[in-house]
């Protein structure tokens, strides 16, 4: 029995809350291009497309394309991109959905970048939410209003401009005259034109900094923007510790009462503070600043008009990137480069073979990401004076030279020079790598100890008093040496804190220091210009300190552990090895001044010729010869598909790559060639989780190699595949990347 009206009793403040009814609230369209369409920040392949919204009337000024909003997706909010407005939409009115909020109402994404995200998504099969999500830096509100405060100052642009173009001409005058088609590449900058350009450095304390400044000063005199990626940090302080000798300022706060940020060079890296990169964003993106130095973040700055994009030592493994779609730098700047009718310079010590492809026009192909490019190289007057005094201590040379400690690490003839050398200034090692890790060799002949079953190399394992295998675990009982059938071994150190040990045997008190980031020192950013032995691994050289406050010399430089250079796997090994052999020689002193440099152990000998005469142009021509007779890239264009078996078989398939598919054989000058290496085998990341592991268990690689034509449509094909297999949620790993560095 139930009464009309009746009510449960309750104690006072346990009574149920009423709650109130919310009218609805009236949303008005806004009256011109009501339609937003967005790009939102969802990473799957197959929603690459924009999604329309409704714009409200009081958004109107708000919601212009580039800025960041909030929406609703799939009964979730995210952010996005308005990528353009219109008048109306193909969707039906019933389905279209209010955008929630606009973020800041800056321009975050200016007309030409969107521009170029289109173009590298379709250059790497990616899609523009990849590009966004790695270009726009997160969001800090409180930085947006100081940035509309700095930008309310009015700048001196015309007068920066002129000291600009009389720098440049100052250090034109040095510079021009000691390499052959420079003077090309700056009028090509003065004038507005567009080109490409190969620039070798001459080595030398701080001069490819000088010679990049001197590219940058030309760029602003003209009026040009400037966008220059560095392989790591350590070299990005170098390029604006020599341009802030020059006059220019970098980005940062006003001296003046009013506050605000100001200056002329904006640095973006993901090493920076959230609240950091994004004012320099925003500074890049309003125009306040047309210099933006960086390492791999910096490729996608906001610069607009035909400016000028460097990158520095493009062979650097750092300069790709390692989420989807796997951008090259080198790519996308030569990208941007073309659309923005610009000037594209690659700048290093190492000539990559890429580069040293692009430079011969009688076959270079024209692709999104590559083109003819005019090569820039030293005279040869200029780099004997320049060059300190290179030398190879090969077996070869140490006999002839009647050394007695053949063999060894550091032999006879190296401690001769060093200790010479010491007495007026600091000394380099390079080491090819740090820690604890050692080695056994013979102790006559000094060969590496293998063991007599397998070949392995042997190791001494704590607690055990014979050596053992590292392969097989097989003890090394009556070891010979099978060369010079000697029976005793020595260990060998070959990181950082075993070298220091060896080291101090040869050179008493001398002070040392290691700089390596495995050390518990980390990487010594700079040292006093005195007498001292530094150990450093590859890019962790500490710079010496000059009396006049500029980048000093070192007085001698040695390469150490040659050998292992003939070891590494990838298809750029020996490339690798010459570019870390030339940044640590680049330090060292010309031989005007009796600065010496030595290559220790054995080495491929044209890697040790291309180091000796200072022309990685011999290296990469003969590494193309090699590739065009292998099919391998830069000749052709490669990409590598890795994931599950049957994922990847399916990608293969369907992009009609292998057999009975329009691109299962590649035509080279030696026949034709399969287009499709392996697949092969790989273990699964190292971060896979423990869960994942058993779906991982048959994962595999290929390599797909095309014609350089091609490209573009191996890209599009392998992205319509990589979508077909997430909307369709077929199990397995699936993932390509295009121009990969290694194809292993």
């Amino acid at each position: 029995m139930t009464i009309p009206d009746a009510e449960q009793p309750a104690f006072e403040g346990l009574e149920p809350r009423r709650r109130r009814k919310r009218t609805a609230v009236k949303r008005q369209r806004a009256e011109h291009q009501p339609i937003a369409r967005v790009v939102l920040d969802v990473q799957a392949a197959h929603l690459g497309q924009t999604f329309d919204y409704l714009v409200q009337d009081k958004q109107d000024t708000q919601a212009v394309p580039g800025t960041l909003v909030r929406v609703r997706f799939g009964g979730r909010r995210v952010n996005g991109i308005i990528w353009e407005r219109a008048e109306r939409s193909e969707t039906p009115d019933s389905s279209l959905r209010y955008l929630e909020q606009v973020l800041g109402g800056e321009i975050l994404v200016p007309a030409r970048l969107r521009d170029d995200i289109t173009l590298i998504a379709q250059a790497y099969g990616g899609t523009r939410a990849n590009i966004v999500r790695l270009a726009v830096p997160p969001r800090v509100a409180r930085v947006e209003h100081e940035q509309r405060l700095a930008a309310s100052f009015s700048g001196d642009a015309g007068a920066r401009q002129t000291m600009c173009a009389q720098r440049a001409d100052d250090l034109g005058e040095r510079l021009i005259p000691d390499y052959e088609n420079l003077r090309m590449l700056g009028e090509t900058l003065s004038t507005g034109g567009k080109g490409a350009f190969v620039v070798d450095a001459m080595p030398g304390a701080g001069h490819w900094a000088l010679l990049f400044a001197w590219m940058v000063l030309r760029a602003l005199a003209a009026g040009r923007g400037v966008v220059a990626v560095m392989p790591s940090m350590r070299a990005v302080d170098d390029a604006v510790r020599q341009l802030r000798s020059l006059g220019l300022r970098l980005f940062g706060p006003r001296a003046s009462q009013q506050g605000g940020y100001m200056g002329d060079i904006a640095v973006l890296g993901a090493s920076m503070s959230p609240a950091e990169r994004y004012r320099s964003y925003l500074a890049v993106a309003c125009g306040q600043v047309r210099c933006v130095i960086g390492t791999r973040a910096a490729m996608y700055a906001p610069i607009d008009g035909n400016a000028m994009f460097v990158i520095v030592d493009d062979t650097a493994y750092q300069q790709a990137d390692g989420m989807a779609p796997y951008a090259n730098a080198r790519g996308v700047l030569r990208l941007r480069a073309k659309a923005h009718d610009g000037v594209f310079v690659a700048l290093g010590n190492a000539r990559s073979p890429l580069s040293q492809w692009e430079t011969d026009g009688g076959h270079v192909a024209e692709s999104p990401v590559s083109g003819y490019s005019t090569s820039i190289q030293p005279l040869p007057a200029a780099l004997k004076e320049r060059s300190p005094w290179i030398r190879w201590l090969n077996r070869e040379e140490l006999t002839r030279l009647a050394d007695p400690t053949i063999g060894s690490r550091v032999p006879h003839t190296a401690v001769a020079v060093l200790s010479r050398a010491l007495k007026t200034g600091p000394v380099l090692l390079s080491i090819p790598q740090d820690g604890i890790a050692q080695t056994l060799s013979c102790a006559a002949c000094h060969r590496q100890a293998r063991c007599g079953k397998c070949t392995g190399p042997l190791e001494m394992v704590p607690g055990v008093s014979q050596p053992r295998c590292r392969w097989c675990a097989a003890a090394a009982v009556n070891w010979t040496c099978p060369h010079c059938h000697g029976d005793r071994m020595r260990v060998v150190r070959v990181g950082a804190a075993g070298t220091v040990q060896e080291l101090r045997g040869l050179f008493r008190n001398i002070p040392m220091v290691v700089s390596s980031p495995h050390q518990p020192q980390g990487v010594i950013a700079d040292i006093a210009d005195a007498p001292m032995l530094v150990v450093a691994t590859p890019g962790a050289e500490p710079r010496v300190r000059a009396d006049d406050g500029g980048v000093g010399a070192y007085r001698a430089v040695a390469i150490l552990d040659a050998w292992t250079s003939l070891y590494s796997p990838g298809i750029d090994a020996r490339i690798d090895a010459l570019d870390s052999w030339m940044r640590a020689i680049q330090w060292c002193a010309p031989r005007s001044t009796g600065g010496q440099a030595m290559l220790i152990g054995e080495a491929d000998p044209l890697v040790a010729q291309s180091l000796m005469t200072w022309n990685a142009r011999l290296l990469a021509s003969k590494e193309l010869e090699e590739r065009a007779q292998t099919g391998l890239p830069p000749v052709f264009a490669s990409a590598c598909v890795w994931g599950s078996r049957p994922a990847v078989r399916t990608m293969l398939q369907g992009a009609g790559l292998l057999a009975g598919g329009d691109w299962a054989l590649l035509d080279t000058q030696f026949g034709p060639m399969p287009a499709v290496l392996g697949p092969v085998p790989i273990p699964p990341p190292r971060t896979v989780d423990a869960r994942e592991l058993e779906t991982m268990a048959d994962r595999v690689k290929a390599v797909v190699r095309v014609p350089q034509s091609k490209r573009a449509e191996l890209a599009e094909r392998l992205h319509r595949e990589s979508a077909r297999h997430v909307a369709s949620r077929e199990p397995g790993e699936l993932r390509f990347q295009l121009d990969p560095k290694d194809l292993i």
